[in-house]
């Protein structure tokens, strides 16, 4: 399986600037995956990890060059993710215009939660999510305020690969810069139900 993440896709970003037309994504291996309430555990390699907050779709089938108006059928479940960004490499990387595997992709760097089937959920489009650090919320967002869709995310990764039954979409994060550190505790919602839970050692 893969992860594929889409870049910012919220107000405040380059995208919502007109600066990027188009879903910007990039790719995390399976071993960033960390389930079941595990405590993530800050790596040696940066001293800055952002809690970047994503609706995340689950994949269900096969597909290739996926139409709009067909995406729905491609993804069953919809859940929380954090992209725990090493967001001083991230800038390292970016300003040597590098790769970012080494601030994004590393092991354990992608907690998820559970997940909801999208038959339960009223309406996609209108998917209230947050996150909290220590009982505080950092960041809120709703589904209804992203820049690309899930219809228009589908399509356009699609043109490029294959997606496969497994795979994971982070559908992208609103601006934040708030940090964690050793002893907090991270809470994502979506609506008031609690998604994912863990504790940053």
């Amino acid at each position: 399986m893969k992860i594929i993440c889409i870049e910012g896709n919220y107000s405040s970003s380059e995208s919502a600037l007109g600066l990027i037309t188009e879903p910007v994504f990039f790719l995390k291996p399976e071993s960033s995956v960390l389930r079941n309430s595990l405590p993530f555990f800050i790596p040696d390699h940066t001293q800055q990890i952002i809690p970047r907050c994503n609706i995340v779709l689950n994949i269900c089938r096969l597909g290739k060059n996926i139409r709009k108006k067909f995406s729905n059928i491609y993804y069953d479940e919809i859940g929380i993710g954090i992209d725990m960004e090493a967001a001083d490499l991230l800038e390292k990387c970016k300003a040597a215009s590098l790769p970012w595997e080494s601030a994004k992709a590393y092991d354990n760097s992608s907690p998820i939660g559970n997940f909801i089937p999208v038959k339960e959920i009223k309406d996609i489009g209108n998917i209230p999510f947050s996150i909290f650090k220590n009982n505080l919320c950092i960041a809120s967002e709703n589904t209804s305020k992203l820049i690309h869709d899930f219809g228009d995310i589908i399509e356009h990764v699609t043109k490029f690969m294959t997606i496969k039954t497994g795979d994971l979409i982070f559908t992208g994060s609103p601006p934040l810069k708030e940090t964690v550190r050793i002893n907090d505790h991270i809470d994502c919602f979506i609506g008031d139900k609690k998604m994912l839970s863990f504790n940053v050692k």
